[in-house]
This record gives structure tokens, C-alpha cells and sequence, in this order.
């Protein structure tokens, strides 16, 4: 038995699928469409991520963090401050070479900007977080929380593991000139 559609049932389904077809367009655009004034602005906090970091071991005086901050945000952020419960006060840290070629660390004047999608290495003998006047000794193994403030005022909390390490003896004047003036010490955190 041949059946045969009629032309005008052929029309009549054509333009419910035409209908169906533009009716979905509107839906497709707003679900693909972005408002910037309607969106939240990116935190610094949640672009950052620390990787491979851990503090050196010291039974008094300095110590300090290291690691890789990652940010996989669209802007640069800037670290602008870091605290933690190991240590009475916390700074972030530059080494430099002195005019005599000796190395010595500085507060780092502006903090450590990571770049948009890029990273920032925390090393001894260069960038690191310094911990001065340890509240009690850091130990290999034990584990210590620091928390880092952006400049946009959000912060994000990272655990690092202590361990030993023996390299890197920079001066480090603790009268508040880092690059000279007061006695240099040889500081205990490796940085």
C-alpha cells in the first residue's frame, strides 16, 4: 500500500520546526550571552592556588615559606601581606646582591605580584615569606598554616609542611634596615 502526504501537511510541519527552531534562538542567546555589569568581580583569593611549599625547620628567631603561587585568573594579583600562628611577626621578602656581592634580604616593596594566568616562585636566596620571632620551635614534619591578604582585601590560607634544609645564609640587619646599618646576623630561615 503507497501513502502519499498531502502538500499542505508537508507546509504545516515544515513551519512547526521553522517555529520550534526560532522559538529556541532567544533561549540560546541569553544563556550564552554575559552581562559584565551583572557579573561579580573575580577575588584575588579565588585565583590563587600554592603548590610544592613548605618552611624551613629552625628552633628559634627566623624560619621562612616557600612554594609556587599560581594564578589562573585573568589579572594580576598582588600578595600585599601573609600572617600565621607560628611566628610574631611575618613579612614578605626579596633577596638582593649588596654593592660588596654578598646577598641580603629586604622587605619586598609592593609584595609579590603574580601575573594574570602566571606564577611566582618562593625560593631561598630569592622571593620568600619571612617568619621573625618564632613562638615556638619548627620542627621537621609538623605542619603550619599562613595566610596571605591580597590587595583586593581577600585571603586564602595555605598548610606548610617544615622541613630541614641547610642552604642559603643571607645577612639580615632586624633593626628594621634590611640592607644595612645595626649588627648583620646570619638569619636561621635559609631564605
Amino acid at each position: 500500500m503507497l501513502t502519499t502526504t498531502r502538500p499542505s501537511a508537508l507546509r504545516a510541519s515544515r513551519l512547526l520546526r521553522t517555529a520550534a527552531a526560532l522559538a529556541s534562538v532567544p533561549l540560546l542567546l541569553v544563556g550564552c550571552s554575559s552581562n559584565d555589569k551583572d557579573a561579580a568581580p573575580t577575588k584575588a583569593a579565588d585565583s590563587i592556588t600554592v603548590e610544592d611549599q613548605w618552611i624551613k625547620a629552625a628552633e628559634s628567631g627566623m624560619s621562612a615559606a616557600f612554594g609556587d603561587l599560581n594564578n589562573s585568573g585573568t589579572t594580576s594579583v598582588t600578595v600585599v601581606s601573609a600572617t600565621s600562628p607560628a611566628s610574631e611577626r611575618v613579612e614578605l621578602h626579596e633577596v638582593v646582591a649588596a654593592a660588596d656581592g654578598t646577598k641580603k634580604m629586604q622587605p619586598k616593596r609592593g609584595g609579590f605580584v603574580i601575573p594574570a594566568h602566571g606564577s611566582v616562585a618562593l625560593r631561598p636566596g630569592g622571593d620568600h615569606i619571612m617568619f621573625m620571632g618564632l613562638k615556638a620551635a619548627l620542627r621537621t614534619g609538623s605542619e603550619t598554616p599562613v595566610t596571605l591578604t591580597f590587595d583586593d582585601g581577600t585571603t586564602t590560607t595555605f598548610t606548610a609542611r617544615v622541613r630541614d634544609f641547610p642552604g642559603n645564609q643571607e645577612n639580615y640587619a632586624p633593626e628594621g634596615d634590611h640592607m644595612s646599618g645595626g649588627t648583620p646576623q646570619t638569619p636561621a630561615h635559609g631564605g
